[in-house]
């Protein structure tokens, strides 16, 4: 028989797949004796049978009894005891931590008669009934699905009532009076009173918690951050503490390092007389951790010994939730803690300076989408600015936006193309779409662990909490400053993550250091003095001493080329010569269209060659002694044409007018007659350098003569001719054949000898399946993943993105769109097929990628994984592709970098 419940002190870290993060954390904490109030947890196991069957699975029941009687054991306490009750709070933890995004009872075990006895116990009758208000107001709302609103409306009428403006103002009497009014609200919504059975309300609320994880904003969540939609979430069970026993209580969060910054230090929120989701929901302002050493020096000396045995022990960044109750400090969990990008390298260089970790597990630590957020850019330091007010820096960045003040206003003035700032009084869980559509977000309560601050770390969104001196009223939409100006829906706001500053107007923004060290721009002196350039750079380095991987570029000028350089590309694994034949030179392939007899296409061709050979030697120069892959013109030669129907309205048009000419006559009808119904699978690729004559022999021509002519000046051109959309080795063949021909006769023209490669793409399935007999005409394989996702698919990019993604995404066809990370199962078996097949006829051909997977870090594992040589992304991806080829050469899965970071 199953085991779905497990006592704190039967688990440990290593158990998180079946415990969740916090159930494993929990029991870690308790078996280090660190002082862990008794509970147990109810697996992920569990979870997927409720959720599978729509029922308590069988046997849970039985196990809950079991272990709440081991927990009344061990308390001293028996759950609905009306004279000194135990309570317990019910709280979701699943495998990867989820911030907000699931639910959570507390106090359960409270009825009618236990708060008697709990305010006899306690003495201090305002926090029983305090207590029972929560229960009944989260159990209401979680368990009974009765809007939350009601509630809060209730509350507010009470304290209006009473003349106050802060729930701890109201009395004993006055809790005693919201309860009556939550239970009465019950009864009218749902036709049941609220339950006293102490039972009924943990099997309910633990039934409520696994159900939450199929929540609208928890699926959101999870299929923005890429975690997995079937694990299910644990239960944890546990005695409840209490920070709200007056001011010689509270609650607060802890970090062993500043998770915005990475720097050592006690930092942390702290909150007197309150219980832990004060904290969280930034309900109230939070006070520095470092007040709890004057309020109680002996709970803060204890924290700061747990805080530095779990340092040590995790040997990384811990995230701690603590109560003091009545002077008693209680550990209620810690976590591999949340950080930001720059954080995360800094933790990591400064662990790996240290001696705590080693180079590989520094690698793990830290992940290419960090890497990527850190090359974001910031406000220019030289701007004029404006400061409205200053609020808690929550999540670095720059962010400059028209203000909006709900989710839904945000998640429709982004889809219309404008950069939106979400400004809330405190954001909750079903904020989530606006605070992934806005460039930013500033809340006007709550401190660096209320739930925007936490979400938009996660998401490596600029975020500022705690703005008080802001007026947030959403219901006119208007925001009133310090001094009195109100600002409206529309204005613009400016906020900088990192200072916690909010600035009047929009602020012009510069490339972030990290961007300046990768262009060479810092000096060695600015280096060091730049504690996460300095990191970057040390962590950079052990990547690239790592990885077996080459890491190339997608660059069609010399200056694409050069940037690449400086970013650490290896070489050009993509020159597109198509994007050689726009702007001015698109006359230049209309007179090949036009040309009418073999004479005109000659003359096209000889006006297009001395343009196609200055492209070249100067792509070839910029990375000389480095491998530059050039594939042959790709797309349909009707692009570089004028719009069929716009071409025809300006004919018919001139045609009224008298004004019509010859050459725009003909051109409509060669745009007519090259007209496509799906250009993407017609005359394209190879088929054009086969049925065009001269157009592939140009081509090739124009490489070798400049590769002539660089060798002849000291150079070392090292050109490779690709030939695109190959799905037959006869189609190669032809092509290479006259291409050889063409280079032998170049060699002999110019007297100079230069190797020039001669491969493939492989983006359709059919090359792919047919990999072993194509190699016989290929010296290297470079995959066009773009395209074979197309292909594979059937999906036609640039319509399916927006037509049904969105939906085939809510219904798990699939948890990414696999034109972002490498279909593994589809495209990816396609791939691995064609590179074993290849090197199978051809034992060393060179196999590299060249599709926008090139730098997704989820697919270069791939990509390592099945042997290939070299990856080639844009220039600014470059870095990212750096580490990541270096983490997969330390075998880090990318799914569990930085387990903590964001």
């Amino acid at each position: 028989m199953t085991d779905f419940v497990y006592d704190f002190h039967q688990g440990s870290r290593a158990m998180a797949d079946l415990l969740g993060g916090k159930g494993a954390n929990l029991a870690e904490m308790t078996n280090l004796g660190l002082p862990v109030p008794p509970g147990f947890t109810i697996s992920t196991e569990a979870c997927r049978a409720y959720l599978d069957a729509g029922v308590e699975p069988a046997g849970l029941a039985s196990e809950l009894e079991e272990h709440m009687a081991r927990l009344e054991s061990r308390s001293g306490k028996r759950l609905g005891d009306p004279h000194d009750p135990l309570l317990v709070s019910v709280r979701s933890g699943g495998r990867y931590s989820m911030p907000g995004m699931m639910e959570t009872v507390l106090n359960v075990g409270l009825n009618d008669t236990s708060v008697t006895g709990l305010a006899a116990v306690a003495d201090d009758e305002r926090f029983a009934w305090d207590s029972y208000r929560r229960l009944v107001q989260m159990y209401a709302s979680t368990v009974l699905g009765v809007d939350s609103e009601i509630f809060e409306k209730a509350i507010e009428r009470r304290k209006a009532t009473r003349g106050v403006g802060l729930d701890t103002e109201l009395l004993a009497d006055d809790w005693r009076a919201v309860v009556d009014e939550f239970k009465t609200a019950i009864h009218e919504y749902t036709g049941r009173p609220f339950p006293q059975d102490p039972l009924e309300q943990l099997r309910s609320a633990v039934g409520a918690v696994f159900r939450s994880w199929n929540a609208p904003r928890a699926e959101l969540y999870r299929r923005h951050h890429g975690l997995p939609t079937k694990a299910g979430t644990a239960v944890n069970v546990m005695a409840m503490v209490f920070g709200n026993l007056g001011q010689g209580s509270g609650t607060g969060v802890a970090f062993t390092r500043d998770p915005a910054t990475g720097e050592p230090g006690v930092y942390g929120d702290y909150l007197t007389n309150a219980q832990g989701e004060d904290v969280v929901a930034g309900i109230r302002n939070t006070v520095p951790l470092t007040h709890l050493r004057d309020l109680d020096r002996a709970a803060y000396d204890e924290l700061l010994s747990h805080m530095a045995t779990l340092e040590h022990h995790y040997r990384d960044l811990c995230d701690i939730e603590f109560t003091v109750e009545r002077g008693k400090l209680w550990m209620l969990q810690t976590r591999v803690g949340k950080r930001t990008p720059a954080a995360a390298f800094v933790i990591a260089a400064s662990l790996l300076a240290d001696e705590i970790i080693d180079e590989d597990e520094a690698l793990t630590r830290v992940d290419g989408e960090q890497l990527s957020l850190l090359m974001f850019p910031g406000f220019d330091p030289g701007a004029e600015r404006t400061l409205v007010t200053r609020g808690n820096g929550a999540s670095p960045g720059a962010a400059s936006g028209t203000i909006v003040f709900d989710s839904e206003t945000a998640v429709d003035w982004a889809k219309q193309g404008r950069a939106v700032l979400l400004v809330r009084r405190e954001t909750n869980p079903d904020d989530l779409p606006g605070m992934i559509a806005a460039h930013g977000v500033l809340t006007s309560r709550g401190g660096k662990t209320s739930h925007a601050a936490v979400v938009a770390r996660g998401m490596g969104k600029t975020c500022v909490c705690g703005a008080e001196d802001l007026d947030v009223d959403t219901d006119n939409r208007v925001i009133t400053t310090p001094t009195g100006m109100t600002l409206s829906e529309g204005d613009v706001l400016s906020i900088d993550g990192a200072t916690g500053e909010v600035f009047l107007g929009e602020i012009p923004v510069t490339d972030s250091p990290v961007v300046r060290y990768f262009e060479g721009a810092l000096s060695a002196e600015e280096q060091k003095s730049d504690d996460l350039v300095s990191a970057v750079h040390r962590l950079m380095t052990v990547a690239d001493r790592r990885r077996v991987l080459e890491v190339r570029a997608n660059a069609d000028t010399g200056e694409d080329a050069s940037r690449a350089l400086r970013f650490g590309a290896q070489g050009v694994g993509l020159a597109r010569t198509e994007h050689m034949f726009l702007g001015e030179r698109r006359a230049y392939v209309e007179h090949l269209i036009l040309a009418e007899t073999a004479g005109e296409q000659e003359a096209a061709l000889a006006e297009l060659e001395p343009l196609q050979r200055a492209d070249f030697e100067e792509l070839l120069a910029a990375m000389d002694g480095r491998p530059v892959t050039i594939r042959l013109i790709d797309p349909p030669l009707h692009e570089f044409l004028p719009d069929l129907t716009e071409l025809a309205v300006r004919v018919e048009h001139d045609a009224a007018t008298g004004a019509s000419d010859t050459r725009s006559q003909r051109l409509l009808e060669a745009v007519r007659r090259l007209h496509e119904q799906n250009p993407m699978m017609g005359m394209r690729g190879v088929r054009l350098a086969l049925v065009i004559p001269g157009l592939l022999a140009m081509q090739v021509r124009a490489v070798g003569r400049a590769a002539a002519r660089l060798r002849r000046n000291g150079h070392d051109p090292r050109p490779e001719i690709m030939v695109p959309l190959v799905g037959s080795v006869t189609e190669l063949r032809l092509a290479r054949e006259e291409a050889e021909k063409v280079l032998h006769d170049v060699r002999a023209e110019t007297g100079q000898d230069f190797d020039c490669p001669i491969g493939t793409m492989i983006e359709l399935p059919r090359a792919a399946l047919t990999a072993a007999d194509i190699a016989t005409a290929a010296e290297f394989f470079s995959f066009g993943t773009n395209d074979l996702t197309q292909t594979t698919w059937g999906f036609s990019r640039d319509d399916v993105e927006t037509e049904f993604f969105a939906r085939y995404l809510d219904l798990g066809v699939f948890d990414v769109s696999p034109f972002e990370s490498l279909d593994r199962e589809g495209v990816g078996q396609l791939v691995r097929l064609a590179a074993h097949a290849g090197r199978q006829t051809r034992p060393g051909l060179g196999l590299g990628v060249c599709g926008e997977h090139a730098g997704d870090p989820h697919s270069i594992h791939f990509f390592h994984d099945i042997g290939l040589d070299y990856v080639s992304c844009s220039p600014f991806r470059v870095p990212v592709a750096r580490l990541e080829t270096g983490r997969a050469a330390v075998g880090q899965n990318t799914d569990s970098a930085g387990s903590g970071s964001a």
